[in-house]
């Protein structure tokens, strides 16, 4: 099951003669977008990943977040949980989860480096949380199995649906004549989990924001990810209009969790 995995996400690679021609990092992430999710999560702290997290988590207990970002998935735990301990590979992302536990009053441990590879330097927390990330992971198996060997009581996934670039696969098909891929899905990180010995249980709900305020950001985000240059952007403005692309659709979001063994 995990190296069928390992072989659906390597699909969702982008060839070397179309990525020689990127401006710019395809795969990049802004802290600065990030950031921005974080803020609206602190504001408006809500959702079955969250609750999933509290109901598991004891008075003052600890919580770990495996490719935490800037915070979105457990910065809002603030008034619940006695310590956080932030795992992620972009130090740009962690300044910026930092500085907003410190304002919220969170004690916070950061260690630097991508999961699993520094497991052994983490400690065991009450509740892990890992949202937004699997669909970057590879080797999944281990990923999960070192997670659930980090959690005392549970371990809660955030994530869409299909991979998430999905909603670009009929602009890849139009510029560079590249057929998508239509798998991994969470149905597969389910099957991985079970494989593992977890019973894992699962609810969804729709993403609670659109992807993109306007078909310019639409346009931004796309040539970016297509490895076309800014001057293209109305280009790909007029092909997601004509490809009937806007309003893009909300992703559905899944939550996952099981209590380890």
């Amino acid at each position: 099951m995990d190296e069928q995995w390992r072989a659906d996400l390597a699909r969702w690679g982008i060839p070397d003669e179309i990525a020689a021609r990127a401006p710019e990092d395809p795969w990049g992430h802004s802290p600065a977008r990030f950031a921005e999710r974080t803020d609206r999560a602190l504001a408006d702290p809500e959702g079955p990943t969250l609750a999933r997290v509290v109901e598991a988590l004891p008075a003052g207990g600890s919580v770990l977040d495996v490719g935490a970002g800037t915070g979105a998935a457990s910065l809002p735990l603030a008034g619940s949980m006695g310590e956080l301990i932030a795992v992620d590979s972009s130090a740009e992302m962690l300044a910026e989860l930092a500085s907003r536990a410190e304002r919220s009053g969170v004690p916070t441990r950061i260690i630097r480096g991508r999961w699993p590879d520094v497991a052994a330097q983490t400690p065991a927390a009450d509740v892990a949380v890992a949202a937004h990330v699997v669909y970057n992971v590879p080797d999944l198996a281990a990923f999960l199995a070192e997670l659930s060997g980090h959690a005392r009581r549970r371990v809660v996934l955030e994530l869409t649906e299909r991979h998430p670039m999905s909603w670009l696969t009929p602009l890849w098909e139009h510029f560079h004549g590249l057929v998508r891929p239509d798998k991994p899905t969470v149905g597969d990180v389910i099957a991985v989990a079970e494989a593992l010995g977890h019973e894992v249980h699962h609810e969804w709900r729709l993403a609670p924001l659109s992807r993109f305020a306007t078909l310019e950001d639409l346009g931004e985000s796309a040539c970016r990810r297509l490895c076309l240059g800014r001057d293209r952007i109305d280009e790909v403005v007029a092909a997601a209009a004509e490809l009937d692309m806007w309003p893009v659709p909300r992703d559905r979001w899944f939550t996952l969790w099981w209590e380890p063994r």
